[in-house]
């Protein structure tokens, strides 16, 4: 299988990666700063064109995979536009992957991968974006946001305890294992969306025309929220 080139710039940090035969050729994750704004504008494009540089140049690249969401209204649109751009100047088919899809595939990497996968991002305004995944990474509960506390119920309902990762799964540990969840020490790696898992989901997935892939948002964004509260 020829090399597939990946991104996602839904959380704060800018990932890329690229995979042959799912295993990581180059890979690299550049955090948001302390005290700074997000870096997508002024580095997702030079970090994408350095790994697939350091992979032998666009030509050994068969597939884009970008992850479409849910995350950062502002964080997807550069992402999405950066793969859109390209695939249509290159030619390159283009794959979208879930968001949290992705993060719950890096759960595996961690611990026990016959256990229920909860991928859980801080979606600000005092919610998380959620999916529940099967050990075989099939998708028990489509992604949607709530309140930490509804969170808490559905996964307080399950009848075994999820591995739960990502911003959110921090953010909210509290509620989480109290609910039976078990959330991965705050250290750990997989708490970060990491381009080599949007990777290889894009490895079975389906091939999109670029202006047809679209953002999971799963709610109207700030500027559209602030417009509705001042319409008359």
């Amino acid at each position: 299988m020829s090399a597939i080139a990946g991104l996602d710039t839904a959380t704060d940090d800018v990932s890329v990666a690229v995979t042959r035969d799912s295993e990581v050729v180059e890979e690299r994750l550049l955090p948001k700063p302390p005290g700074r704004r997000p870096r997508h504008v002024e580095a997702v494009l030079i970090e994408l064109e350095a790994v697939v540089a350091a992979s032998g140049g666009w030509e050994a690249i068969g597939r884009l995979a970008v992850g479409v969401g849910p995350g950062s209204f502002t964080g997807l649109r550069i992402g999405l536009a950066t793969a859109r751009a390209i695939a249509q100047a290159l030619a390159k088919p283009v794959i979208p992957v879930g968001t949290l899809a992705a993060l719950a595939l890096g759960v595996a990497e961690s611990e026990d991968a016959v256990r229920l996968r909860l991928a859980v991002l801080d979606a600000r305004r005092g919610q998380a974006f959620a999916a529940l995944y099967e050990p075989d990474a099939q998708e028990r509960w489509e992604p949607f946001v709530t309140a930490p506390e509804v969170l808490a119920g559905r996964v307080r309902r399950l009848q075994e305890s999820p591995l739960a990762a990502g911003s959110g799964a921090l953010r909210f540990r509290g509620e989480l294992e109290a609910a039976g969840a078990e959330v991965l020490p705050d250290p750990d790696r997989a708490h970060r969306v990491w381009a080599r898992h949007v990777c290889r989901l894009a490895e079975r997935g389906t091939p999109s025309p670029p202006e047809a892939i679209q953002p999971t948002y799963l709610r109207p964004p700030d500027a559209q929220l602030w417009l509705d509260r001042d319409s008359p």
